[in-house]
């Protein structure tokens, strides 16, 4: 047992699959909570479910905290390796006569609800095994049928103050005997979790909104077993733009997509926290700015400081990811130039864009390149379509724009163009800035008349960085090249 004042909290996943943003946000307002009363975070893995839970989900979750900034923890304790523990509290609540054996069958069981609630009708578990006299419980046991353990709901209200929620009461009438133990000898999550969280310490249970139901079997089981109750805090619900609990269809769900998608960890970290909280002031930007090279990066020490379970909005939050994307960009826009080029490393070499040697060999290159795309990108991942005009021929072209900018008049400027573009030399910017605008204004041209056709025929699109300092990074070569490849498509037609 801890220290009675010291304020401890625990993120408790179950690795059953991926590591979902409402997930990383939970464990996000643990962390703050513990940092901000100089607490403690301790991770448990609630691994119960054998059949569902993997090594590889686990990784899943240890590398999701990680990238979250979230590395240093007490545990992780597993939850599998605690059977003994968990059966010696099962066997005490028997012994007591507030628990007993059910030697129903589960998929009986699970028929008789169906077809209850087909019937529009409740259920709830009759408590036949509880009356079973001691031939029928000796027969159960002789022929070996398996058997659960139900905990005995006392008849009595529940009623706690939840910190978000304030005053939440249930009477304990509508709460069946449920199961604490499984046939197997697997405990159940309530089981489980009441006892790890005595066990551990827990000062604060602080989780998602979708455990209200779960909480007051769980004080039922805490005032049962004579232990001390936590204080309760639950989070609101993550939901998508349609109001809906955010899933698959929301796109990606998962903390590793939005990672995969090229987001800063940092920026999701700042993200995460205003799901249901604000700092009071209307300011949502927790950017690290005490030192220039801390920019581009969450300020963690300020976060913690002002987060408080009191300002946790009761409403369900919206996952905006336009905003999500928005943030991202500042995050990017204000990393120190070396950090950036470092992060896109991966996505340049993930698309083929360059490789490990190339980057080595054009490294210059490479670098101007990034100055130049740095501000535009709102993910790390938008290099491929916003910027792979820089490395491959193979880019998207702006259909509309180019259908545009493919008309007689258009086609002509463009072949004068060319010409005065093979005699550019040396190819560099101010060079080609000079050239092509005297050129146009000498032969009576708008800059509007030559300099949009141009982008798109180099790069496919409207918009871009600074059209001279693009086409000095295309090369001479390749920008010959794809206006003569334009001029030859429209021509052939």
């Amino acid at each position: 047992m801890n220290n009675q004042n010291e304020i401890r909290v625990r993120m408790a996943p179950s690795p059953t699959g991926f590591f979902h943003v409402g997930s990383a946000r939970t464990a996000l307002f643990n962390w703050l909570f513990a940092k901000h009363h100089k607490g403690k975070f301790i991770l448990r893995v609630e691994d119960t479910d054998v059949e569902r839970s993997s090594e590889e989900m686990i990784k899943v979750v240890l590398n999701g905290m990680a990238w979250l900034g979230m590395d240093r923890y007490e545990g992780p304790y597993y939850q599998s390796k605690r059977m003994d523990f968990y059966k010696k509290y099962v066997d005490k609540l028997i012994k007591d006569g507030k628990a007993y054996y059910c030697y129903c069958n589960p998929q009986d069981l699970a028929g008789e609800r169906k077809a209850a609630y087909a019937n529009k009708q409740d259920w709830k578990y009759d408590r036949r095994c509880l009356s079973l006299n001691a031939a029928d419980k000796k027969k159960k046991e002789e022929s070996n049928t398996p058997k659960a353990v139900r905990f005995l709901v006392p008849e009595h209200r529940v009623t706690y103050k939840d910190i978000v929620y304030g005053e939440i009461s249930r009477d304990s009438k509508d709460i069946e005997d449920f199961v604490i133990q499984r046939a197997n000898g697997m405990p159940t999550y309530n089981l489980a979790c009441v006892v790890d969280d005595h066990d551990m310490g827990i000062s604060h249970v602080i989780r998602g909104a979708d455990h209200i139901t779960n909480t007051p079997k769980q004080i039922l089981l805490y005032e049962a077993l004579n232990l001390q109750k936590p204080e309760f805090a639950h989070l609101p619900l993550i939901l998508g733009q349609d109001k809906s609990k955010l899933s698959k269809r929301h796109d990606a769900v998962s903390l590793d997509e939005y990672k995969e998608k090229g987001f800063l960890s940092d920026a999701m970290v700042n993200y995460l926290a205003l799901l249901s909280w604000s700092p009071g002031d209307n300011n949502e930007d927790f950017m690290d700015r005490k030192k220039p090279e801390n920019l581009g990066t969450v300020d963690m020490v300020r976060l913690a400081k002002e987060f408080t379970l009191e300002r946790v909005n009761k409403a369900n939050a919206i996952f905006d990811v336009t905003k999500l994307e928005w943030m991202n960009q500042q995050y990017i826009h204000q990393l120190n130039h070396d950090k950036f080029q470092e992060l896109l490393k991966p996505f340049i070499i993930k698309y083929g864009l360059m490789t490990e040697k190339t980057l080595i060999r054009d490294h210059q290159r490479y670098v101007e390149i990034c100055n130049l795309m740095q501000p535009r990108l709102k993910t790390l991942d938008e290099i491929n379509n916003q910027g792979r005009y820089f490395f491959k021929d193979d880019f998207d072209y702006d259909q509309t724009a180019l259908q545009k900018f493919t008309n007689k008049e258009t086609l002509t400027i463009m072949k004068t163009f060319l010409v005065v573009i093979q005699d550019i030399n040396p190819f560099e910017v101010m060079n080609i800035e000079m050239t092509l605008l005297n050129f146009g204004k000498d032969h009576g041209l708008k800059v509007k008349q030559w300099i949009h056709p141009l982008r798109v025929f180099t790069t496919g699109s409207t918009g871009g960085p600074p059209l001279f300092d693009t086409l000095e990074l295309i090369g001479k070569e390749q920008c010959i090249y794809r206006i003569e490849k334009i001029l030859k498509q429209k021509q052939e037609k």
